[in-house]
């Protein structure tokens, strides 16, 4: 089983009209509204959590924290790609998303 966790149920709409995703959602919107025992839960018999944030130091930050805090569990970890979008000219990139997209760039 999968579960994606998302920022609010806005984006889980998101997620579901791609058709992509075949899993279970949980959403957090800031790591102190997290409830750990809830998150526990919820995870149980999940075997991998793909993080549908948008880029940003506070959800790398909500990331680390809950990896950190699901630790130990046999969970693999993946957040969506972040790079450049279908039809946008790179000069109206942002620099950060320009420079995931080239870490993240795929052999062809």
């Amino acid at each position: 089983t999968k579960l994606c966790i998302v920022q609010s149920a806005k984006d889980i709409l998101t997620i579901e009209e791609s058709g992509q995703f075949d899993g279970v959602y949980y959403v957090v919107t800031e790591v102190r509204d997290l409830d750990e025992d809830h998150l526990f839960y919820a995870v149980g018999g999940v075997n991998e959590i793909i993080f549908a944030f948008p880029p940003s130091i506070a959800t790398d930050t909500m990331i680390l924290y809950i990896e950190d805090k699901l630790q130990g569990l046999e969970i693999h970890f993946t957040k969506i790609a972040q790079g450049v979008p279908t039809g946008v000219e790179l000069e109206n990139i942002d620099v950060m998303s320009l420079s995931r997209a080239l870490e993240a760039r795929v052999k062809i």
